[in-house]
């Protein structure tokens, strides 16, 4: 059976954790045998992890000490590809990959815009992270980015040709109904009021939730609800932010949950604020049970997923006034469902699996 090899930091509940075991799911199912490397073994999707594929602890905390223990790593398990997703990962494993000798190919995969995530870490950082990228990449056999955005910027970054980078879009699975218990739940988290709105992801500054509290204060809707489904550094700050905006009543921090998907099942709006993005995994979740959809037209990953405003609304980034028009027009027009769904099933796992295979040459 020839294997292939997921490079992470770990297994934390973010997008790039989340996409990489749904596509060694189906890389499973394909007949591939799937395993992971992580730098560490920690994160909320470890357990899942382990209990479908071998997962292998690099005992690596930072990454300036990677190179020797990941060559030395895979000179002895010789996978026959391997994955390594998000920088620096990405610039180390084709030069470990070339110091261990290894047969098999190597592809990189960003999903994020690299450019914008650390355009505040100055000078020295910009030019380490150009000068790596470089070097990663064209000892890479193939570059992925999540979205046309996010090639592009790989290219900008390491001033290689656009035709260098293949876009894949993440692997969503469709969506599944949720137990009349989690349902049940769910319902409960929400408590009584009127429309739900709905945003799923890390609490963390590039998801600027705090746009969003203020765009949802401003809602005409007044017994609307708010549910925020993650965790992050800036819970307390925007707990503080929702109670000086009067709305801490109607905002429910629900935490991370590993299968978000009672709470698409039961919201009324799906709303993403973020300032960049990758690719956008939670608007296709949104989209897979036929939610209408609010966003910013950030870069990169919405406007292509949403087809440039025709499965759902996009807005400036940072536009507060915008983001509370467009989530009142959503919630008062009707919304086909059964369009939005259809628009989900073109990010299926198995077009993703088969398009990483082809660049793997497996």
């Amino acid at each position: 059976m020839r294997r292939i090899a997921f490079l992470l930091p770990d297994l934390g509940g973010g997008g790039a954790e989340r996409l990489s075991l749904t596509l060694a799911s189906e890389l499973a199912r394909a007949g591939y045998g799937a395993e992971f490397v992580l730098m560490e073994t920690k994160g909320e999707l470890l357990d899942e992890a382990r209990a479908s594929f071998p997962v292998h602890d690099l005992g690596c905390s930072k990454a300036r000490l990677l190179l020797p223990v990941l060559a030395r790593f895979l000179r002895q398990a010789q996978p026959d590809g391997l994955i390594a997703a998000m920088w620096p990962l990405t610039a180390i494993a084709p030069v470990a990959a070339r110091m261990a000798g290894l047969r098999g190919r190597v592809l990189v995969s960003e999903h994020v815009f690299l450019s914008q995530q650390y355009k505040d870490w100055g000078r020295m950082h910009g030019l380490a992270l150009r000068a790596s990228a470089t070097a990663g990449y064209r000892l890479a056999s193939a570059r992925v980015g999540v979205s046309r955005g996010a090639c592009e910027d790989m290219a900008a970054l390491s001033g290689m040709p656009i035709d260098k980078f293949s876009t894949i879009y993440n692997p969503i699975p469709p969506a599944t109904q949720p137990s009349v218990d989690a349902l049940s739940a769910a319902k409960a988290l929400w408590g009584d009021g009127g429309p739900r709105v709905l945003s799923v992801g890390n609490l963390k500054s590039q998801k600027n939730h705090a746009l969003l509290l203020r765009a949802f204060a401003a809602l005409p809707q007044s017994n609307a609800r708010l549910m925020l489904v993650g965790h992050g550094d800036n819970q307390a700050t925007l707990n503080a932010l929702a109670g000086e905006l009067g709305i801490a009543d109607r905002v429910i921090f629900a935490g991370f949950h590993s299968d978000p998907a009672p709470f698409y099942a039961t919201a009324d709006l799906f709303a993403l604020s973020s300032d960049y993005e990758g690719f956008g995994n939670v608007i296709v979740e949104a989209l897979s049970f036929g939610l209408p959809v609010v966003s910013t037209d950030c870069p990169s990953g919405p406007a292509e997923i949403l087809q440039d405003g025709r499965y759902g609304r996009l807005v400036p980034v940072g536009d507060a006034p915008a983001f509370t028009q467009a989530m009142k027009d959503a919630l008062d027009a009707p919304v086909d469902r059964e369009a939005q769904v259809r628009r989900a099933q073109d990010f299926a796992p198995e077009i993703a699996a088969r398009r990483y295979l082809e660049l793997l040459a497996l």
